[in-house]
């Protein structure tokens, strides 16, 4: 693999730190696009956006505190250059970006659940290259498998994340940059279709959380073992994460389709004079 582009001197550009930037940009972008079709103003998604990718990165970093040995035995380095360098919980930052997003949107005085579906499709289509990142570093690593799609990674992904060598191993980030992917063009569909504001963003809420509990069966890369529950359960937390976001997604997703329905004004059939006029 190839973990990292470049030098600058003594300073790498790691391919992660890149393609994890184009992910943020390609996903605001989105954002404010899909903002500005459903009345948003631009300047103000995009300021969101930059609030949520701050609240993200801070918050993708300080769930590794719990599910990192190294950075549970020294936080310090999460204010060093490792904190930019290295990569992040996913959950950390999906869940930290939703917390900003809703006082932000309250502040900016934006619709809540309109805002949320602008953003939706970014977020999975920013998911989708950052996993690709993922696969070039090395991190996330699935298991040993024979599959014909197994892969084996190289020694410079070894010294940078400790991936095992000399072994073909299930490619868990692929299976996730293309699931989002996917999951990314089927919102884009959803949006210009939806009949209920938040419709998106809890379908990708319910459909990203299916999608990693099921891809964390393949993974094997240690992710630690928050207060022990791994260890009780049998359940990394990732999948004990998407099954409290899955199920707070499909409640809500539930409750808003069935008041569509019933606000939804029914069709007045004409009289008979009316039909004669």
């Amino acid at each position: 693999m190839y973990p990292e582009i470049f030098r600058i001197g003594n300073f790498p550009i790691n391919t992660y730190g890149v393609l994890l930037a184009l992910a943020f940009l390609f996903a605001i972008l989105i954002a404010a696009r899909l903002g500005a079709r459903d009345g948003l103003p631009r300047e103000r998604v995009y300021d969101l956006g930059l609030w949520i990718l701050l609240a993200a990165i801070v918050g993708s970093k300080f769930l590794m505190l719990f599910t990192e040995p190294e950075y549970r035995d020294d936080p310090m380095r999460l204010i060093s250059l490792d904190f930019l360098r290295s990569g992040g919980v996913f959950y950390g930052g999906f869940i930290t970006a939703v917390v900003a997003a809703y006082f932000l949107i309250r502040r900016y005085k934006l619709p809540w659940w309109t805002t949320a579906d602008a953003f939706a499709p970014g977020l999975a289509l920013g998911n989708a290259i950052g996993r690709q990142g993922c696969f070039a570093a090395g991190c996330c690593w699935g298991k040993e498998t024979t599959m014909p799609w197994g892969v084996e990674f190289t020694e410079a992904g070894n010294q940078v994340t400790g991936v095992p060598l000399g072994v073909h191993l299930h490619p868990t980030q692929l299976y996730e940059s293309f699931g989002a992917l996917l999951v990314f063009f089927f919102l884009l569909w959803l949006h210009k279709r939806k009949r209920f504001s938040g419709q998106v963003i809890l379908f990708y809420a319910v459909l990203y959380a299916v999608m990693r509990f099921t891809i964390e069966i393949f993974r094997d890369d240690p992710r630690g073992d928050i207060l022990g529950l791994t260890t009780l359960t049998g359940l990394s937390t990732s999948q004990m994460l998407s099954i409290i976001v899955g199920i707070v997604g499909l409640v809500f997703l539930i409750r808003r389709w069935r008041r569509a329905v019933v606000e939804k004004p029914e069709k007045v059939s004409p009289t008979p004079d009316a039909a004669r006029a």
